[in-house]
C-alpha cells in the first residue's frame, strides 16, 4: 500500500495562499501573490527535485492542477527532473466541476474523497504526492489519509491568505523525521502522523 505525502509551503503565519505568482490565486482579494518566490535557492531546488523524483503518482486540487497544467507539458525537456516526473506519471483530481482534461495520463476523480483516496493509496506501491492544492489538503488531513507531511517554512510574514491549518482542523500528532534550512532561510521539515494528540499538565 502506497502513503499519501503532502508538501507544502507556508509563510511564518500559516498562509499558504499563491506562493508561486502575483495572479496564482487571488480569491479574497490576495495581494500578495509570490512570496515564496525570493527564497528559491539551489537548496530549495534540490530538495523539491529531491521529492518529486520520489513520486508514483500525483493527486492534485483543481486550482493546483490547473496552473500545473497550463506549465509542465511546455517543458519537454527530457533532462529536466521535475518536467519528466509529471509529465509521465499519473496524476489524479480531486474536483467535482472539471469535466475536460487535456495533460496526458490525467484522472479526474469526483467520488467520495476518503473512498477514492483509500483506494488510490492501495493501488501504489509508492509515493502519492500532494503539491499545493490548499482546500484539497485540508480535506485530506481531516479524513487522516496524509501519512507525510513535508512544511517548507518561509520567512515572512502576510497578515492574510488561506492557510493550511485553519480554524476547526482536526487535532493530530505527528512525529518529527528531518529538517534542514536553506541559505535563504527556508525551514524544512518532514512530519511523520501518529494520530491524536496526548495531553499533559506542568
Amino acid at each position: 500500500m502506497g502513503k499519501l505525502i503532502l508538501t507544502g509551503f507556508v509563510t511564518l503565519d500559516g498562509v499558504m495562499q499563491a506562493p508561486g505568482g502575483p495572479e496564482e490565486d487571488t480569491s479574497g482579494g490576495f495581494e500578495h501573490g509570490g512570496w515564496s518566490v525570493p527564497y528559491g535557492d539551489e537548496e530549495f531546488g534540490r530538495f523539491m527535485t529531491g521529492v518529486i523524483s520520489r513520486a508514483d503518482a500525483f493527486l492534485l486540487g483543481r486550482r493546483t492542477y490547473e496552473i500545473f497544467a497550463g506549465y509542465w507539458p511546455k517543458v519537454t525537456d527530457p533532462a529536466d527532473p521535475i518536467a519528466s516526473q509529471l509529465n509521465s506519471l499519473p496524476k489524479y483530481v480531486a474536483s467535482s466541476s472539471l469535466t475536460h482534461t487535456e495533460w496526458n495520463g490525467t484522472t479526474v476523480i469526483a467520488g467520495e474523497l476518503d473512498k477514492e483516496v483509500t483506494a488510490l493509496k492501495e493501488r501504489i506501491d509508492g509515493e502519492l504526492q500532494v503539491h499545493g492544492s490548499g482546500a484539497l489538503a485540508q480535506s485530506l488531513f481531516a479524513l487522516d489519509l496524509v501519512d507525510t507531511l513535508h512544511l517548507l517554512t518561509f520567512p515572512v510574514v502576510l497578515g492574510s491568505g488561506r492557510r493550511l491549518f485553519g480554524e476547526g482542523a482536526v487535532p493530530t500528532a505527528f512525529r518529527h523525521a528531518a529538517g534542514s534550512i536553506t541559505g535563504a532561510g527556508v525551514a524544512i521539515h518532514t512530519y511523520e502522523r501518529v494520530g491524536r494528540p496526548t495531553y499533559g499538565s506542568y
